[in-house]
């Protein structure tokens, strides 16, 4: 069976009737029980789930300055392949880079204007 990929925009945003309803039956352990059991969706360790979330942190804010990511690291100052490392959770921006995306986030211009 192929591995699909989905964007999580992308995804339904309600299940299917037959889906909810075998969800009503189950109690919170057994949802969680079936989730665990599941082999080909093995639950994220605490890593892993920081990395997806950090990664989905650092796209959003360069995808608010409408810029590529080539653009977003000339602009910034920040190395192309690491900024994709980041953004695909290959890798976590350490603490100094983390503070700084998240200025670029907050005040992007105002960065700009630094950097200039």
């Amino acid at each position: 069976m192929p591995i699909v990929r989905m964007r999580l925009e992308d995804a339904p945003k309600t299940l299917p009737d037959h889906v909810i309803k075998r969800l009503e039956a189950m109690t919170p352990e057994q949802i969680e029980q079936n989730a665990l059991d599941d082999p080909d969706n093995p639950p994220w360790t605490d890593e892993e789930l920081e990395r997806g979330f950090t990664g989905r942190f650092v796209r959003q804010t360069r995808e608010a300055t409408g810029l590529s990511q080539d653009k977003f690291a000339q602009k910034f100052g920040v190395n192309v392949a690491r900024l994709r490392d980041w953004e695909q959770g290959r890798h976590l921006p350490d603490s100094f880079a983390l503070s700084f995306l998240r200025v670029i986030a907050r005040n992007p211009k105002a960065v700009e204007e630094a950097l200039a």
